[in-house]
């Protein structure tokens, strides 16, 4: 392993590194994006029993907003319930907005790996190329194996920018999806408390 990427040159450094970086990222975000941790799934019973049996103190709102991002959208919105339906809503919108940004943590720069990372085997690839032509003017075309030899290790940096860039993007893609099914679910639970607090919907 080690001689294939010492035959690949210089550019395999930078294909390693996105190698590293975007299996960090995939790990943090499996870790940070778990559903009991985003959407605890006894978090709105146990918040709605705490308004009704009026236990919904400073203290118990500050550890609501940091158990959970759905405790913090929440949290919002009951700190905000006596000023009126609208601005509640609008205090839970303005939250979730930070509440999204954080769920989104280094989706761009996985993504901007997994558009790089074929690139900049490409251009290792060029690079490669050109190495082997400058040296056929230099030598002659001499052994034809030589050649394919050479081309075979100029195309080692565009598999291994593939081998990067591919499970990135599918990486990528699937955290998108999960940070896009978790902002519709805390929608959902929000529009819910702010029914049940202004009577427009029995708590169950």
């Amino acid at each position: 392993m080690f001689e294939i990427i010492k035959s690949g040159g210089w550019m395999m450094l930078p294909i390693i590194l996105c190698s590293i970086a975007s299996m960090a990222i995939t790990i943090e975000r499996f870790w940070s994006l778990q559903r009991k941790k985003v959407l605890p799934p006894d978090l709105v019973p146990y918040v709605w029993r705490l308004y009704r049996e009026q236990k919904m103190t400073a203290t118990a709102l500050k550890q609501l907003k940091s158990s959970s991002p759905l405790g913090c959208i929440l949290a919002a919105g009951l700190i905000n319930s006596h000023h009126g339906r609208k601005f509640m809503k609008e205090s839970i919108e303005e939250t979730g907005r930070k509440v999204i940004h954080d769920l989104e943590r280094y989706l761009n720069t996985l993504g901007t790996i997994a558009a790089v990372s074929p690139l900049l085997g490409l251009l290792g690839t060029v690079f490669g190329m050109i190495d082997i032509f400058a040296s056929l003017m230099a030598h002659g075309s001499g052994d034809p194996s030589v050649l394919a030899g050479g081309i075979s290790v100029a195309l080692i940096t565009t598999a291994a920018g593939l081998t990067v860039a591919i499970p990135s993007l599918v990486f990528h893609r699937h955290f998108e999806r999960l940070v896009d099914e978790y902002v519709i679910a805390m929608e959902d639970e929000a529009l819910g408390l702010i029914d049940i607090l202004h009577g427009d919907r029995e708590a169950s």
